[in-house]
């Protein structure tokens, strides 16, 4: 049987990487698996331990998904290589991806039939939160799961608010995205703003701080919009995922979402420009005398 410190991750990109090495700086035994070669290897040189196929990770009893899509996680979970392909009895799989909450819902329907459990456990704070331990989750699941969840979870995070059933976390997500997604667009009009008057964006910053315009949003991001500052923190192609579901989500509810349809149409094209792997900030790409940096 595994020890109480091990814990295996499927999904090695910004996220997933920035969790593993967190774990590993709390002395987690981590097991980690991608499809890409180069990014398990890099997580092997900072102390984790590579699994050929998602079907290893289930040996640890606890296993993370940072994976872009729904899709992929039902393929990674349940697909024939899957975390829960052979014996998944005891299995806990924590998905901390941004994935539809019905689908969610499926999945844990399914695991529980397996005997495996599941926690869905979206986050707001990037990978310097994750880096920081300082995350923010909404937990969807079953009450003992999210009790077996909780003492990894604490490790990456200093705020936890289990929400409900099984999809509840995903759906709370949404919520979150539609707040990130519209403020970065805010973000982005009012650095161009700022950038055309050729103010010091550090000195409006301080301006703004304290006032009814100041948020955690404000403080992380608005130097980096202003400067213009692609360093990865989160991709335009996420964002466009996520604000379709919300999307998608609020039509089956019946409420109009004129606000967030119109930045997820300015972040959709971004990516058809070619910018869906870039960060955020390539919302700058838009005001064309600006010069954007990597």
């Amino acid at each position: 049987m595994p020890g109480h410190t091990d814990v295996g991750i499927a999904g090695l990109g910004v996220m997933g990487s920035a969790i593993a090495r967190r774990l590993l700086r709390r002395d987690r035994v981590v097991r980690v698996y991608d499809i890409r070669p180069t990014a398990v290897a890099a997580l092997t040189q900072d102390g984790a331990r590579a699994a050929e196929s998602p079907t290893l990770l289930a040996a640890t009893g606890v296993v993370i998904l940072s994976l872009n899509t729904a899709d992929i996680v039902q393929q990674v979970v349940f697909g024939p290589d899957g975390v829960l392909s052979a014996a998944p009895d005891g299995v806990l799989v924590i998905d901390m991806s941004s994935i539809d909450p019905e689908r969610t819902r499926e999945f844990a329907e399914r695991a529980a039939k397996l005997g495996a459990g599941w926690v869905d456990a979206p986050l707001s704070g990037g990978a310097p939160g994750a880096e920081r331990g300082e995350l923010t989750l909404m937990l969807g699941g079953e009450e003992e799961h999210v009790e077996r969840a909780l003492p990894v979870l604490g490790a990456v995070a200093s705020r936890l608010t289990h929400l409900g059933p099984a999809g509840s976390g995903q759906l709370v997500k949404s919520v979150n995205q539609v707040l990130v997604g519209c403020g970065f667009a805010a973000l982005a009009e009012a650095a161009a703003l700022v950038r055309a008057a050729g103010l010091p964006p550090r000195q409006v910053l301080t301006a703004l701080s304290g006032g009814r315009a100041d948020s955690a949003l404000l403080q992380e991001f608005f130097v980096k919009f202003a400067d213009a500052d692609l360093s990865p923190t989160g991709r335009v192609s996420n964002m466009v995922k996520d604000l379709e579901a919300a999307r998608d989500y609020a039509r089956s509810a019946g409420v109009p979402l004129p606000v967030t349809t119109t930045v997820a149409e300015l972040h959709r094209w971004l990516a058809a420009a070619g910018h869906g792997e870039a960060d955020n900030a390539a919302l700058m790409h838009y005001y064309a005398s600006l010069e954007v940096r990597p």
